[in-house]
């Protein structure tokens, strides 16, 4: 691939999970490459800097070594990170700049720090660079513990600042499902069959991204050097969730190990206390569930349902379609086909649609459960908007009444 741009690679994935491992790997198996390398490490001591210098990966001459401490590349370290990366790319003098993101840090700004002129900064680094490769290290021994460990980064005393009110679950899917490459790293601390199976989840979480096991952070530099994969709409869009929701007929696959999926879909609107009823029960076999839901008490703004593990995320959406003046109605569906496409004489472009992810799924019961939280024919005769509504974020509505 020939391009006078700087090709990057970044290496994120929660705390412990080995990325500081394949960054002297990949260091020590360099193949003639001169090397750039950013560490950006949350404590005021970069303990990650120095365990790179003493594993030896590191000449003078061949590499240089830039600490980015007391910080994090996502949020308050960004300039940082795009006057760094601007002054290696200038110096001429490396083939490839290898960036190992702090262990809470999301994939996603740092990406967009290398796809998008930042105005305050002045900087252009897509001039500069080429962005090849995001790669998320995942632990497999301790995946399910921090993926249902139900803590906060606060409460692990890891967050970037008190007002870091992160789950340690979201953190892990943000980090998996925005990535070209999935490391699955400590594969020797898992039976086989454990392995398939997790295997099996991150595949379905992330269907896009090459999945390769690795031990003691061991991969072919080349699988994550100048592989030309990086493409940020594509990984925009490569959540396993997405192409669920995107898929026209679904048909249900053969199940490995259990895990499977499907799209839950109605034109009726749930009824605020039974959903949240069942919302309090949720099933343990759902390990990831995103979509928008129609909730009748909550008639002109669509609600936001994101759940991975015991995290449950619920919330305005943004106003439907058909809540909107005319003008500004019409305006938008002629942006948008499929709106149209998919609009509903009645109710516009309300809707349930949410895709469910899991294990052992019972699909039927999980579909009939759901289906009796929906208003009854008698309930839709009536004034939604005096029903009982428990969920999150209800004092921020305003009186909306039924579609009649």
């Amino acid at each position: 691939m020939t391009s006078n741009k700087i090709p990057v690679t970044v290496l994120s994935g929660y705390l412990g999970s080995g990325k500081t491992t394949v960054l002297n790997h990949v260091l020590n198996h360099r193949h003639g490459l001169k090397i750039a390398v950013i560490v950006n490490d949350l404590s005021e001591v970069n303990i990650d800097a120095s365990l790179i210098k003493e594993g030896g990966g590191l000449s003078r001459i061949d590499e240089k070594l830039v600490e980015m401490s007391n910080g994090c590349i996502c949020c308050t370290l960004r300039e940082d990170l795009l006057v760094e990366v601007e002054k290696l790319a200038k110096e001429n003098r490396f083939d490839y700049i290898l960036i190992e993101s702090t262990g809470v840090g999301e994939p996603v700004p740092v990406a967009q720090t290398f796809s998008y002129m930042d105005e305050e900064q002045g900087i252009d680094l897509s001039q500069l660079c080429r962005l090849d490769c995001m790669v998320t290290v995942v632990d497999a021994y301790r995946f399910w513990h921090d993926f249902s460990s139900g803590e906060s980064l606060l409460e692990r005393n890891q967050a970037v600042g008190e007002d870091d009110t992160r789950d340690v679950v979201d953190l892990l899917i943000d980090q998996i499902e925005f990535c070209d490459v999935l490391l699955l790293n400590k594969c020797d601390m898992l039976a086989d069959d454990e392995l398939d199976e997790l295997e099996g989840v991150l595949r379905k979480l992330q269907p896009r991204a090459k999945l390769i096991r690795t031990v003691d952070g061991k991969v072919e530099p080349l699988d994550i050097l100048n592989t030309g994969l990086f493409d940020f709409e594509e990984a925009s869009r490569s959540a396993g969730w997405i192409k669920e929701m995107e898929t026209p007929v679904h048909t249900p696959e053969t199940e490995e190990y259990g895990i499977s999926s499907f799209v839950y879909e109605r034109v009726k609107p749930f009824h605020p206390q039974r959903l949240m009823g069942w919302m309090e029960e949720w099933p343990a076999e759902i390990v990831r569930a995103k979509g928008t839901i129609w909730l009748a008490s909550r008639n002109d703004i669509g609600q936001s349902l994101s759940q991975a593990g015991p995290s449950i995320q619920f919330g305005p959406a943004g106003h439907w379609l058909a809540a909107l003046p005319r003008e500004e109605r019409e305006a938008l569906l002629s942006e948008e086909p499929e709106a149209v496409e998919n609009w509903d004489d009645r109710y516009g472009d309300r809707i349930n649609k949410v895709v469910f992810i899991g294990i052992d799924l019972e699909r039927e019961r999980l579909i009939a459960e759901l289906d009796a939280c929906l208003l009854t024919e008698g309930e839709m005769l009536q004034d939604w908007s005096r029903l009982p509504d428990p969920l999150p974020g209800a004092e921020q509505m305003g009186s909306t009444g039924a579609v009649l």
